[in-house]
């Protein structure tokens, strides 16, 4: 099952750009696109603007602003279903734009806490439409773990990279950007496809009063055999010409469709020995991993196989992501937040920064590289699940069977299959991390 570049595509689908601004700080006036940027956004309280800051608490009670923040503080305290008649009295308050997202986003938020996939997604979606979100956001916010493990998400998400409906306009572009970087040659390809075939086309549009006259005879009459055979050389030209240039597109959406799983591979979260949660991507360059997805018996084996190997597998960088099949069928939710518990979602980095300084944030690479150990914990499994299943779809593979990934030291595939690994043949196949092959490999 093939994975692309993971570090290609966090660097280029860098959808947030500002950075992720502590809890409570005020949001101010003078950036009006704050918002946007966020990934925890119904963290955040918007407060009053320097306008109305000198006015009583009373003036700012029938206001959206008022109902937003409002509805943030109750869902601090776990009161999700009063939070959401606070988001939904702001709609009704004929908010401004960033009013409206930051509402819809926090209901989307609360519906997503709740189970309902649905209404979860029908405020994302208005949001995307209506009110210039982003969609990096959604798939970034650990808090919407739950709901992108439910098929809502993956409707909303293929909506996205479609582009319809200016649904996610940006993330379609973006994806046409790496997918650009990766075949570089396909615009050229096009090219040659429409003007060979706009040639091929006037020189039948010549021929064709040819042959009429060829078939009519005469002294002057063309060779009628001659010019059958340079219309039936245009005709062909033309129906090879599009079939390929058709056959062009359907790779690329096919292609935009890998990327868009790939990003959400690269942003699912792990948990390490040492409880600290970081992104995939962000273990590039230091670890290979193995994700290995099946039945618990089958992947409780293959971990104890590997036990057997342990300092060779050590030695080659491998880090076993173990995904067990119906694991997160039930996802467990704390009571006052949503996806990831609150620890571990603090433990996330900015994802609002770009890929360098996500890459980094954690601590310096060194300190990473010593936490980091044999095994690591998924979070968010029903996350994972998805993704699997949806690769295994893609690959034609049937989806629940035991398959196994290996990636490579810069996040691309090295090899995968069904089953279980062989790790005596891993370890032949895996060059040492101080080799030269693996630093060719970074």
């Amino acid at each position: 099952m093939a994975v692309a570049t993971l570090a290609l595509h966090s660097q280029l689908l860098s959808f947030s750009n500002s950075k992720t601004r502590p809890r409570q700080k005020p949001w101010l006036p003078h950036k009006p696109n704050l918002l946007n940027s966020q990934t925890r956004t119904h963290f955040y309280s918007i407060s009053c603007s320097s306008s109305s800051t000198s006015e009583s608490p009373e003036a700012n009670v029938e206001t959206a602003e008022f109902y937003v923040n409002s509805g943030l503080q109750l869902f601090s305290k776990g009161r999700v279903k009063d939070a959401l008649v606070q988001f939904e009295t702001a709609l009704n308050l004929d908010p401004n734009p960033l009013e409206a997202q930051a509402a819809l986003y926090n209901k989307a938020c609360c519906h997503a806490y709740r189970g309902e996939g649905k209404k979860a997604a029908d405020c994302l979606r208005t949001a995307l439409r209506e009110y210039n979100l982003k969609f990096g956001t959604i798939l970034n916010d650990p808090d919407l773990a739950s709901f992108r493990a439910l098929p809502e998400f993956k409707e909303l998400q293929e909506e996205a990279r479609l582009g319809g409906e200016d649904i996610g306009y940006g993330f379609r572009r973006d994806l046409k950007l790496i997918s650009e970087v990766q075949a570089p040659f396909r615009g050229v390809r096009r090219f040659f496809y429409v003007a060979f075939s706009a040639a091929a086309g006037i020189s039948l549009f010549f021929t064709i009063p040819r042959i009429f006259r060829a078939i009519k005879g005469g002294d002057d009459a063309p060779d009628l055999l001659e010019t059958a055979g340079n219309a039936a050389i245009n005709i062909g030209g033309i129906i090879v010409l599009v079939a390929l240039f058709l056959w062009d597109n359907k790779k690329e959406e096919e292609q935009l469709a890998q990327i868009s799983r790939d990003e959400t591979l690269s942003r699912l979260p792990l948990r390490l020995s040492t409880n600290r949660v970081v992104e995939l991507v962000q273990l590039r360059d230091t670890v290979r991993p193995v994700i290995l997805a099946g039945e618990k018996e089958a992947v409780s084996s293959a971990i104890q196989t590997a036990e057997r190997f342990r300092t060779d597998l050590l030695r080659r960088g491998v880090l076993l992501v173990p995904v067990i099949w119906g694991q997160g069928t039930a996802p467990q939710v704390e009571k006052k937040g949503f996806g990831v518990p609150r620890k571990a979602a603090n433990a996330l980095p900015s994802i609002g920064e770009d890929f360098e300084k996500r890459a980094q944030s954690i601590t310096t690479r060194s300190k990473l590289k010593a936490e980091i150990r044999f095994k690591a914990e998924v979070v968010s499994p029903a996350e994972w699940e998805r993704w699997i299943r949806d690769q295994q779809k893609s690959e034609g593979v049937t989806p629940g069977e035991d398959v196994y990934i290996i990636l490579r030291l810069d996040g691309r595939v090295r090899r995968s299959g069904k089953g279980m690994p062989d790790w005596q043949q891993i370890l032949q196949e895996l060059p040492p991390l101080e080799a030269i092959l693996s630093k060719l490999e970074r």
